[in-house]
């Protein structure tokens, strides 16, 4: 039975990746227009994510108690808040400040609280049998909405340049549209029902002492928590915002080809996440997360390489075809593997822990994106990382199956 709350669920993924998506392709070169320098971008967009990362641990953490609608109504707020104030600012300081404590995605990834909370609900209202597959059909939704916003920003940004405006102008009427894009989100929240919220009897339950909103699988949720972050700092040396600016220096790629080729990469990752379900049906979830994943990490490493844009972009299109199927077998098995009273805290811990991850390499990008000779060097040591980080997931958590494996 598919609870209330599920179509819902899959709108304000919708919506909220559409405005990442836009805000992506643009926010560096928003940056850059602003007359920010490439080390002092990726200084802001590393505080960008440790922001986003320490209003998600005080959000996800306390979802599961205080309630998980209202602290998806005070992530959109959030969103708002970052949105309205880079269209209104070029201060330095003052964009530090919003994107601290706002919610901003320069990877055109899931950031902020909504994840782990929406996907806690998922978790309860369908099947465990039907968890993955529901994963994967939300992470296609979630891709298809970036890839389309990739584009309408490359889109929208193009032709307003091409009418005259100039390059920052045209930037600060997507983020506008970011903007306008958390208030829609907000009214959104306001619809879901409370079958999202923590079941009572699993609430009254809970043990009185719990940290971070674990107990009885804190380890697992550490251990799993402490590889995620690796693999995200290797993803966070390549975000979306970082590789639009290596492809318009490297290439000459101007903006409505730089939503083109992110929309095909977002909707190649999109329908790859769909093939996760059956084939972790047969061959389990960490062994699809592992085995998937490797050769998307080689062809990252072969991007810089590539002496055109065509063949630059084919790599990276071939890399996205396959790169996306360990996200619905990775969010599965962290939610199969704790109690339903943890989902929110769980999901919450490890993404944090991608996020911390993630917001430390963009100022340890930045330098290198800023060199012609070292613009590379982030995608061969994303790709090595990403590597590393596999073979250690697989030998960790080969024998700690979900339930429906067992």
């Amino acid at each position: 039975m598919i609870g209330p709350d599920v179509p819902l669920l899959f709108v304000t993924r919708s919506v909220r990746l559409f405005a990442y998506g836009l805000v992506s392709v643009v926010l560096v070169l928003h940056l850059e227009a602003a007359g920010l320098a490439t080390r002092d971008i990726g200084l802001l967009l590393t505080l960008t994510l440790l922001g986003d990362t320490a209003l998600s641990l005080v959000i996800t953490t306390h979802a599961d108690r205080v309630g998980r609608r209202a602290m998806l109504r005070v992530g959109a707020l959030l969103m708002l808040v970052a949105g309205g104030t880079f269209v209104l600012t070029r201060s330095f300081w003052l964009l530090l400040a919003a994107a601290t404590v706002g919610v901003i995605s320069p990877s055109g990834n899931e950031v902020g609280p909504f994840l782990a909370i929406e996907q806690a609900a998922l978790s309860q209202e369908v099947p465990a049998e039907r968890r993955t597959s529901t994963f994967a059909w939300y992470g296609l939704a979630g891709s298809l909405a970036t890839a389309a916003g990739a584009l309408a920003a490359g889109m929208l940004a193009g032709t307003l340049q091409r009418r005259g405006a100039a390059p920052l102008s045209s930037y600060r009427a997507v983020l506008a549209a970011y903007a306008a894009l958390g208030v829609v989100l907000l009214g959104l929240f306001t619809r879901v029902s409370p079958a999202a919220e923590v079941p009572a009897r699993a609430a009254d339950a809970r043990p009185v002492s719990s940290r971070l909103g674990l107990h009885r699988s804190r380890g697992v949720v550490l251990r799993l928590s402490a590889l995620f972050s690796v693999d995200a700092f290797a993803g966070g040396l390549v975000v979306q915002s970082f590789v639009a600016l290596w492809f318009h220096r490297r290439f000459g790629a101007g903006p409505e080809a730089l939503g083109a080729i992110f929309f095909g990469a977002n909707v190649l990752a999109g329908f790859s996440a769909l093939a996760a379900s059956a084939i972790a049906r047969r061959i389990g979830l960490v062994n699809t997360m592992v085995f998937t994943h490797l050769p998307s990490n080689v062809l990252l490493a072969l991007v810089p390489f590539m002496p055109t844009a065509p063949l630059a972009t084919a790599v990276l299109l071939a890399r996205f075809s396959i790169s996306q199927m360990d996200v619905p077998t990775r969010q599965s098995y962290t939610l199969a593997v704790v109690d339903p009273d943890e989902r929110s805290a769980a999901a919450g811990v490890t993404g944090i822990s991608r996020t911390i991850g993630a917001a430390l390499a963009p100022a340890v990008a930045g330098p290198l994106y800023a060199s012609a000779a070292l613009s590379g060097v982030p995608f061969i040591a994303s790709g090595l990382l990403k590597i590393g980080y596999d073979v250690a997931l697989w030998r960790s958590f080969r024998r700690v199956k979900p339930p429906e494996e067992r």
